[in-house]
């Protein structure tokens, strides 16, 4: 039996690159990784359903993994935010001087 790529494997690798990317961009990254992880998952059950018929599972694994740390970073984005607003309000979030200033003088430096 010839062997055959897994489907939407070079797609996962460069969506799990993107959602580590994507923690920059008002976390984005963090629905890109998602969908890297659902399309990487599916593709990990056509692998084991018949391990033969495929020849890069690597390259679904190693996507899978950047989108497992896209997640991870932007979820750790995520709740700074949050905190930075429950912390300091919205309004000091928004402007960077006021922020830097403020969380400046919340650390004690």
């Amino acid at each position: 039996m010839e062997s055959r790529n897994l489907p939407n494997a070079t797609l996962i690798v460069v969506l799990g690159a993107l959602s580590i990317v994507g923690c920059c961009f008002y976390n984005v990254g963090l629905i890109i990784g998602l969908v890297a992880l659902y399309l990487a998952m599916n593709a990990a059950k056509l692998y084991k359903a018949d391990p033969q018929a495929y020849d890069n599972y690597s390259t679904v694994n190693i996507g899978k993994i950047l989108a497992i740390i896209g997640i991870v970073i932007n979820v750790i984005g995520l709740l700074f935010l949050i905190w930075a607003i429950s912390t300091f309000g919205w309004e000091v979030v928004q402007d960077n001087e006021e922020f830097k200033m403020q969380v400046q003088e919340y650390f004690g430096q």
